[in-house]
């Protein structure tokens, strides 16, 4: 027939999303994506492994821990810098002249505790300053992590005082103070105790 070379029909490359042989008529579905996208699991998540937990080394686990306390510094800090601009603005109105000398005291301690708060939960950000590129991101971490648990104190301390001197001004002092000592209870369970309880129930070390 001319010379040429015929190929023949069976020579066709195979139906390759088929799993059957050729010529059984209807054609598997395509499954490689699937499973292959399945397969696709962080490191420890196997059969070995049940808790599911990924694995990372200590350098990792360093930067993730910096970057949760940046962003509780972030949320810390706006609350308390909205509060302490509110303060300093109450000794200039004309209503703080007539207060009495419990309601003075109490509002110098309340700036005190908001600017010992500021420089606490602003703490780690300067520590990270100084101390970059010193190999000190371990001790940093750490560190930083006590200045946040002393801001919150900080921070609950300086809420009270200043629902002391606002309710103290509108209430009779037993109410005013019944009021502040309940918001308080409420902050040291929601804040403090919560959290020790759900760690002691855990039994996972700490992160």
């Amino acid at each position: 027939m001319g010379g040429g070379i015929m190929k023949p029909l069976d020579s066709a490359p195979p139906d390759r999303g088929s799993d059957r042989p050729f010529g059984s008529g209807v054609s598997a579905p395509r499954t490689e994506g699937v499973s292959r996208e399945r397969t696709r699991r962080p490191a420890g998540e196997n059969a070995g492994d049940p808790k599911g937990i990924t694995e990372e080394d200590p350098r990792e686990r360093v930067n993730r821990r910096w970057n949760e306390i940046l962003q509780e510094t972030r949320v810390a800090q706006t609350g308390i810098q909205i509060l302490f601009g509110f303060l300093l603005s109450v000794a200039f109105t004309q209503r703080f002249e007539r207060l009495g000398d419990f309601d003075h005291r109490v509002y110098v301690i309340t700036v005190v505790l908001g600017a010992a708060a500021i420089g606490a939960l602003i703490a780690p950000v300067a520590l990270h300053r100084f101390l970059s590129g010193s190999r000190m991101k371990e001790e940093v971490v750490a560190v930083a992590g006590r200045f946040m648990v002393c801001g919150m104190v900080l921070l609950a301390l300086t809420i009270g005082c200043t629902l002391l001197l606002l309710l103290h001004t509108v209430l009779t002092d037993l109410l005013a103070e019944i009021l502040v000592g309940t918001v308080m209870a409420w902050f040291a369970a929601a804040w403090f105790v919560l959290p020790l309880i759900l760690k002691m129930r855990s039994g996972s070390r700490v992160d």
